[in-house]
């Protein structure tokens, strides 16, 4: 049995006539009759009482009819699922984000991708560099925001350039340095660092190292952190200074002073990153978003 029996059961019982129900179906006849009496020696019970110019429901009958209904209505819903997912139109997708770096596209990019994909779900990932460029290779996220990595970390990606964003220190609000405008980078070269750990930031670290290479001095890193909530609680508690992108300032307490650095360093790239292999219809409306939050 497949759905192709359900079909022409149903038109059969609802025409109740053969004829009728062959005319709708495009069919001759007689392999209708065989049909509607293979299904029912395939169901081993009488679906039709049938009469010289009509056929009946039997009981049975009835109990098939509503049943080959539902599913039918079922398989058409399957069908219109199927198709809007892979035109974008519904479904879901994963994207993995920094928050101290995305604070101010993300909700842009949301916003938008919202406003013209109402029926697409968007599941949020806050990962670190690492696990969201495994996600991406795997499978797992459809796309990432973050910082721009070496061309090496992001073989078989796609990293698309969306901002660049100033780099400051973040200090306690009684450090010393938070009395200056600007804070020269070799008087951070003095304090006690924190930073993101080595083994999920590494490209954070690597960063770190040139920004102070000229000096030819390796900053004190004195505590290591995983997630951008403890490295900031960590500096609000005057445990050390960190070297952050800008738009941290939207995830500061008061207790924190963010000051420009002098000279000023290269800006970081941040960025939409994703894999050719995974992409799909709702994606591309989301990077197209991203873009457009990107000019905003």
């Amino acid at each position: 049995m497949d759905l192709r029996h359900l079909r022409y059961f149903v038109a059969v019982a609802e025409q109740q006539n053969i004829t009728r129900a062959a005319l709708q179906l495009h069919l001759s006849q007689p392999p209708l009759s065989r049909q509607m009496r293979n299904l029912e020696e395939d169901l081993g019970v009488a679906l039709f009482n049938r009469e010289a110019k009509a056929v009946r429901l039997t009981e049975a009958g009835r109990v098939f009819l509503t049943e080959a209904r539902i599913i039918l209505q079922r398989a058409e819903e399957a069908v219109e699922l199927v198709k809007d997912v892979a035109k974008g139109k519904r479904g879901e997708i994963h994207v993995g984000y920094a928050p101290s770096l995305t604070v101010e596209v993300l909700p842009r990019a949301l916003r938008y991708f919202r406003e013209s994909n109402p029926a697409v779900g968007v599941q949020l990932h806050d990962l670190s560099t690492q696990e969201m460029l495994r996600g991406l290779r795997d499978g797992k996220l459809n796309a990432a925001l973050l910082v721009q990595v070496p061309p090496k970390a992001l073989t078989g990606l796609v990293f698309e350039k969306l901002q660049h964003q100033l780099v400051c220190v973040a200090m306690h609000r009684a450090h010393p340095l938070a009395r200056a405008r600007m804070v020269k980078l070799d008087h951070v070269a003095k304090e006690r660092l924190v930073a993101f750990t080595l083994a999920d930031y590494p490209e954070h670290r690597a960063w770190i190292a040139d920004l102070f290479a000229p000096l030819n001095r390796s900053p004190q890193i004195v505590e290591e952190h995983d997630s951008i909530t403890s490295l900031i609680a960590a500096v609000e508690s005057g445990r050390g200074v960190a070297v952050i992108a800008q738009p941290l300032n939207g995830l500061a307490s008061p207790r924190l002073k963010i000051r420009p650095l002098q000279p000023a360093p290269p800006p970081l790239g941040v960025g939409i990153a994703y894999c050719k292999k995974f992409r799909s219809a709702a994606t591309d409306k989301f990077i197209a978003a991203a873009r457009q939050a990107k000019a905003t």
